[in-house]
């Protein structure tokens, strides 16, 4: 990852594995992710804890929302017009990729919040005292701006390998920097059915 403002760009490793069938597992040092199309569930392990939280997957299509959201929340979750662009097929050590490029429109920040009114005199009857002058409200500190970003569309390159349908090089450019992903495939063969399943002596939690 390389920040737009500047400094070192920082690295940090993981691996992925991936069934016939559709099942993926992306390994981190401390947690893993298990995607199951089949039992249509998401698997979380952590690995610390020895937990591993089951998340049912929701149908596709349909967006996610957090308990309790309003009914039109819908609306307001679903993303503007993106972009698609077809890349071609090429090469990457050996490996046959087909890319594609995904542009989001930049979308502007939601206006900020009114700030809360100086409470009045007339609503503190403590200072309606005959004669008495009430003291002066103290003003409002304003709050601090936020960074002012450039208003850049974010752009998505992603080369996926014809054969093993995994993301082979990845490339996402932001306002914030860039985040470059590069997966080297290192076996063809199956993977044993425990890879996508949780280790014995975890904590199993819904």
């Amino acid at each position: 990852m390389q920040s737009a403002a500047g400094g070192p760009p920082t690295q940090s490793a993981s691996r992925m594995w991936r069934s016939s069938e559709g099942k993926t597992r992306i390994d981190t040092p401390q947690s893993s992710v298990i995607s199951d199309p089949i039992a249509k569930q998401t698997i979380v392990l952590d690995h610390v804890k020895k937990e591993a939280i089951v998340i049912p997957m929701p149908p596709p299509g349909s967006p996610v929302l957090p308990p309790g959201a309003p009914p039109g929340a819908v609306a307001a979750l679903m993303p503007p017009n993106v972009q698609v662009e077809h890349l071609g097929v090429s090469t990457i050590e050996g490996h046959q990729v087909e890319g594609k490029r995904f542009t989001l429109p930049h979308v502007p920040a939601p206006p900020k919040p009114a700030m809360p009114a100086p409470p009045d005199k007339l609503a503190m009857p403590e200072l309606a005292v005959p004669g008495a002058k009430a003291p002066a409200t103290p003003a409002m500190p304003k709050p601090p701006n936020a960074p002012k970003l450039p208003a850049k569309p974010s752009v998505t390159e992603l080369w996926t390998s014809v054969k093993l349908k995994t993301p082979v090089l990845t490339k996402v450019f932001t306002a914030a920097g860039e985040q470059t992903t590069y997966c080297k495939p290192q076996e063809t063969a199956e993977h044993p059915p425990s890879v996508f399943q949780v280790p014995p002596g975890y904590k199993i939690k819904t």
